[in-house]
């Protein structure tokens, strides 16, 4: 027999565990035998138990890293090298390549965009978004006309892994490469590395998106022979140049529906004329591409002298954390499940934030 004790104590599990399963029992009542209550406390103990215990989630799986994912490759013992152990690990994460992470849902709607201009105006783009990281000084500084002296050579702006291999800086390191093998039209896009101090909007490690194309040859016959000041007021010039902004303008309504955008010049050694793209958004005008006509002489440096065209690159975690509001780049690589179960393929939706702290699941099962 169950103490008076015990049998208050009972009755309070039996409310508990009759609340958490959904339903009054009149069974509560004093004038209930004992027993009986007490097989009922034994069946309502059961239902809690099944109906408020969330068992806690497995800790999610990293997708799996890429060919490139071995730091080895760029911890060599070389007197040149100064890659840290923590940018090692990030190579080869292939985030651009996940598609529902936000970094590769921005490179397939933007590979979506060129693919619709494939059909329109029979121009193919070729894809290429599994390059190799590492590349010779060669292709990332001297094919894009950059000089000796130019501070993003140096090592305090630059990853080397040796004398003369480093991690590319920028996606244009593959233009010279991609141009010699004969394709006229692609785009190039993978994670890039500059040291950088870390904080919101900077970290060493990121993703861009370079664009290139090529015009044809009949429609630049009057290009030939022309010096610097001649090609700039040429029609061939200001065709390319209007092939471009109608291109990147198209780009920026397939992200962000219809918005205002303006044109600056800029400058960059390897196109010529060169600008930067701003649109208005949220209020405020913002930088989102740099592009230009490509030089004639990275042309040449790429066995393509008798050709003429344009090129572009983008930051893609730049146009991501406007798109889906994330307020820090750092975010990007964090594997938190909370972060990641918020985004699906295709889809641009606005990121919601989180505790700083893991999550914590309470076990509310009932024993007695």
């Amino acid at each position: 027999l169950l103490s008076a004790s015990d049998i208050r104590s009972c009755t309070m599990m039996i409310q508990l565990a009759s609340r958490a399963a959904g339903h009054f029992s009149p069974l509560l009542s004093s004038r209930v035998p004992q027993q009986l209550r007490c097989n009922h406390l034994r069946r309502c103990s059961a239902a809690a138990t099944f109906s408020t215990h969330k068992p806690t989630p497995a800790a999610p799986q990293a997708p799996p890293l890429g060919k490139y994912a071995v730091p080895s490759r760029y911890l060599q013992p070389h007197p040149s090298n100064n890659i840290t152990p923590h940018i090692a690990s990030l190579v080869g994460r292939d985030l651009h390549l996940r598609p529902s992470h936000p970094i590769g849902i921005i490179r397939s709607k933007i590979q979506e965009y060129f693919a619709l201009l494939s059909t329109d105006n029979n121009t193919t783009y070729t894809i290429f978004d599994a390059e190799d990281p590492i590349v010779t000084a060669q292709q990332c500084f001297d094919d894009l006309l950059i000089p000796p002296d130019h501070p993003g050579r140096a090592p305090s702006d630059t990853y080397y892994v040796t004398d003369t291999s480093l991690l590319r800086t920028h996606t244009s390191a593959h233009q010279s490469q991609h141009l010699r093998s004969g394709v006229d039209a692609f785009l190039c896009c993978g994670d890039v590395y500059r040291r950088d101090e870390i904080d919101a909007t900077h970290y060493p490690a990121f993703h861009q998106m370079e664009g290139v194309k090529l015009m044809s040859p009949e429609s630049m016959i009057g290009a030939d022979g022309l010096n610097d000041e001649q090609w700039l007021q040429s029609p061939e010039c200001q065709l390319i140049e209007a092939d471009l902004k109608a291109t990147l303008e198209g780009l920026m309504d397939h992200l962000f529906g219809p918005t205002e955008k303006r044109w600056n010049d800029d400058f960059f050694p390897f196109t010529q004329p060169s600008y930067e793209l701003e649109i208005y958004h949220n209020d405020e005008w913002m930088e989102v591409l740099g592009c230009g006509v490509i030089h004639e002489q990275v042309l040449h440096l790429s066995n393509r002298p008798d050709r003429r065209g344009w090129a572009f690159g983008l930051g893609l975690e730049r146009l991501a954390m406007i798109l889906f509001k994330i307020p820090d780049i750092r975010l990007f690589w964090t594997e938190d499940e909370r972060f990641h179960r918020q985004f699906k393929e295709g889809k641009i939706v606005e990121f919601q934030s989180y505790s700083k702290f893991p999550p914590v699941f309470k076990d509310i099962r009932l024993f007695w």
